[in-house]
């Protein structure tokens, strides 16, 4: 008897985050599927590539059947970028990525202080010009700290320095903030269905704000993290004397401190908060490919404690264990315990590093490791 054993005909749905630096989540499924037919070739699989918000939120969309869509926006350090969003009928899905994320930047350079989402508005306003009345923004990966100001200005807001001057760009500037108007934003957003999917739940400002928690992934030494949080908590101050004490609330708020605080951005602009995961697997049609699985596959590039904190697969595998599916992953190196596995409701993990332990030489040869791994989960589950 083998170790799963999957009964009846099998069918097996793909459902896997990106292995961030060397296959994107459409490449994991592929790799997977020809794994396991290497085994069983003529498995029935279903690939359902997963995102959580972050980067790749829009291949995952494009991959489950929306159009991908091309603007050119500006850029992180305000040069032009060309960016993408998905659309399907009236819902796009926007990765703020897309325009204002670290992977824009040059190797090495960081623009802590500086770097803007103004693009980010861009893309979404090209998103509801295409009709889009429902948006979906997926926020995560980004460069930035700048509490959304970019992304307001862009969408029609007007933050002015004591001079009567449009403060500079990047949370630093938000420090010489005099005053704010939110009343030239684009109407159309007063009418759009807006959802805001992230993978956090940070507050703006504090211990456990964008500054402090993220900023030092984007370049922040301590003296900078500390510029940026007190900008931004004058930022919400004269938000506050704009807008009301609703500006205050929503600083507060869970999912504000999203991407450098672009998510306290979005729900100034009356976004609902979600989880990335629940939300994405909402969008791309999850249930419908669950329900006619018998196991599900899911994984990302490292499982570790990160990953059972509204990452995807642990987002796949809660799902899937409601279902009463059973749940294998597969990831680059693993960091969790089988009984941390086990409670997020994967049966096993099977990590590259298992085969191949030196990440400089598994990193680049990810795809026919991942493609061996496979072949091993076939024999263990599936014959």
């Amino acid at each position: 008897m083998t170790d799963g054993a999957v009964s009846v005909v099998a069918r097996v749905l793909v459902a896997a985050d990106k292995f961030k630096g060397s296959l994107t989540a459409v490449q994991v499924a592929e790799r997977v599927t020809a794994g396991l037919r290497r085994v069983v070739p003529d498995l029935r699989v279903e690939t359902l590539p997963v995102a959580d918000g972050g980067d790749g939120t829009v291949a995952a969309a494009v991959a489950a059947g929306f159009e991908r869509r091309e603007v050119t926006v500006t850029g992180p350090l305000g040069e032009p970028v060309t960016a993408a969003y998905a659309l399907r009928g009236t819902t796009a899905v926007v990765e703020m990525a897309e325009a204002s994320g670290l992977q824009l930047l040059p190797a090495g350079v960081f623009a802590p202080l500086t770097a803007t989402t103004y693009g980010s508005g861009e893309l979404l306003r090209a998103a509801v010009d295409a009709g889009a009345t429902t948006l979906v923004f997926g926020v995560g990966g980004s460069a930035t700290t700048d509490g959304g100001a970019g992304m307001l200005a862009a969408l029609g807001a007007v933050f002015l320095d004591a001079e009567g001057a449009p403060v500079g760009p990047g949370g630093g500037a938000l420090a010489n903030l005099a005053s704010a108007d939110l009343s030239g934003i684009d109407p159309r957003f007063a009418g759009v269905d807006f959802v805001l999917a992230s993978d956090v739940d940070n507050p703006l400002t504090g211990p456990k704000g964008c500054a402090a928690v993220y900023g030092p992934q984007k370049g922040a030494s301590p003296e900078d993290v500390e510029t940026l949080d007190a900008a931004l908590a004058h930022y919400a101050q004269v938000l506050e004397k704009a807008i009301g004490p609703r500006a205050a609330e929503l600083a507060a708020s869970p999912g504000a401190g999203g991407a450098g605080g672009i998510g306290y951005g979005a729900l100034l602009l009356g976004a609902s908060f979600r989880p990335g995961i629940e939300l994405m697997l909402e969008v791309l049609g999850f249930a419908p490919a669950l329900e006619r699985a018998t196991l599900v596959i899911t994984g990302e590039g490292s499982l570790d404690e990160q990953t059972l904190h509204g990452k995807a697969p642990a987002g796949v595998a809660a799902a899937a264990r409601a279902a009463g599916k059973e749940v294998v992953a597969v990831c680059g190196r693993l960091a969790l315990p089988p009984e941390a596995l086990g409670a997020a409701g994967i049966r096993r993990a099977y990590p590259l590093s298992a085969l191949e332990p030196d990440p400089s030489k598994s990193i680049p040869h990810a795809g026919p490791l991942l493609e061996e791994v496979a072949s091993h989960i076939a024999r263990d589950f599936l014959l």
